[in-house]
């Protein structure tokens, strides 16, 4: 059986400010909610050399598939806040409500809460924040809940510019500083727990290091210092489907997957072509994995048969390159896609080739709605049929089906762009394809 893959973009919104991160709400029944963040370096006013400030904007969504003649995405709501550095759903509901923290160019830690009206709209209200530092950005944030566990007490790591990682508890609505302490030389970019064990949390630096901590015997050393990537680590995801399994991205354009039990060295290294700002395993299915590369666009990564064993790089089963700025931010909605969109009519054959890999996507068409169509293009411009694999990805499209009892796969993502201040809402699927045969 073959797979075919296939990307189409749904919407394009522009964020005025430079858009660095979006994150869909894993809350039932909030899966149609969509916050997106910005990040505005503002030049001194006055004398040259004067004080740049930082200002961003906070914006919510929602996504309606039942519309029709009209983009599917609308505008809830827009705050005017400092600059945005990352923005997290807790797994699960606060005191019965979904709750978005923030890291702020300020320094703080913000958790915004999803209120809904009578009339059935939503909006968030502040609900709590905490200074992790004076004259610092904080730059990350992870919740503890990443495997829908409510059982346990609800905390965040946060890193920020200073190499520092806090730890912080939530009890009554409230963040407290559990612990603090100085992890890397320069820029903590990222932190994260192990959603399978949280008293275990990772971080990546500047400094090209990436660490793990055991809460429970304190932050005087870490578990672990692996300098496997050769630049600044900035992105580390666990995954929630699968234990000890751990995905990591660096400037140095490369996606490493761990044994959370040996972190000597990887068992699977695939190269993407841009730093790799962002890491998302799927929510529902273990071996899929996004990745925001910066300078090469956003893909899907299959991780199945790295995971199984093999050892090898993890194939890339779907692209999407219609950002035309450094790819920051991206995130998979739970928000279930039924039925795979319709198929657009062949695409006239182009005069020249527009690049020189295997296959490449090309805009179709673009609608009043600021709606993109895709198709699959040769070297030579022509037009490949969606039931015929990419000559760069056949291997990976026959070789692996997503999920050995789903009929097809059908996902919904947002990504967003920095400096043309994009967001783009689009679809993902894959389906089958029963395999030609090859003439007698």
């Amino acid at each position: 059986m073959a797979w075919k893959s296939r990307t189409r973009s749904l919407q394009v919104f522009d964020t005025e400010l430079s858009a660095d991160t979006v994150e869909w709400c894993p809350v039932s029944p909030h899966h149609n909610i969509l916050a997106c963040g910005t990040y505005q370096l503002q030049k001194g006013a006055g004398e040259e050399g004067g004080t740049p400030s930082r200002t961003g904007r906070l914006y919510l969504f929602e996504f309606r598939r039942d519309v029709s003649m009209r983009p599917p995405l609308t505008e809830l709501q827009s705050k005017d806040t400092a600059a945005i550095l990352d923005l997290k759903w807790c797994h699960v509901p606060v005191s019965g409500k979904a709750v978005l923290g923030l890291a702020a160019a300020t320094g703080e830690l913000q958790l915004h809460s999803l209120l809904e009206s009578q009339e059935g709209s939503c909006c968030l209200q502040t609900l709590s924040s905490q200074t992790v530092g004076a004259e610092r950005l904080a730059l990350s944030l992870d919740w503890s809940t990443g495997r829908m566990d409510s059982s346990s007490d609800v905390r965040v790591v946060c890193s920020d510019s200073a190499g520092c990682i806090s730890v912080l508890s939530l009890e009554e609505g409230s963040l407290m500083t559990v612990s603090q302490w100085k992890a890397h030389d320069f820029e903590a970019w990222i932190s994260a727990f192990s959603y399978w064990d949280t008293q275990l949390a990772y971080s990546g630096g500047d400094d090209c290091k990436l660490k793990g901590w055991d809460l429970r015997v304190g932050p005087s050393s870490p578990t672990f210092i692996s300098k496997r990537h050769s630049m600044g680590v900035c992105s580390i995801h666990s995954n929630p489907h699968r234990e000890h399994i751990l995905a990591t991205g660096s400037y140095d354009e490369h996606v490493l997957l761990w044994d959370g039990r040996n972190m000597k060295q990887p068992f699977s290294e695939t190269s993407m072509g841009g730093g790799v700002w962002r890491l998302k395993w799927h929510p529902t299915h273990p071996h899929l994995l996004l990745a925001a590369c910066m300078h090469n666009d956003f893909h899907v990564l299959h991780c199945q048969p790295a995971t199984e064993g093999s050892g090898s790089a993890c194939p890339v089963v779907a692209s999407y390159i219609l950002h035309n700025s450094l790819a920051y931010g991206a995130d998979w909605s739970r928000l279930s896609l039924e039925e795979p969109s319709p198929c657009p009519p062949p695409a006239a054959e182009p005069k020249k080739s527009v690049t020189e890999s295997g296959g490449h996507l090309r805009i179709q068409y673009e609608s009043p709605t600021a709606s993109f169509d895709t198709s699959l293009e040769d070297d030579a411009g022509r037009y490949i049929p969606e039931s015929t694999p990419s000559p760069a990805s056949s291997a990976a499209v026959l070789a692996h089906n997503p999920d050995a009892e789903a009929s097809s796969l059908s996902c919904l993502l947002a990504s967003c762009s920095f400096y043309d201040h994009m967001l783009h809402v689009w679809r993902w699927d894959w389906t089958p394809e029963e395999a030609q045969q090859e003439p007698e």
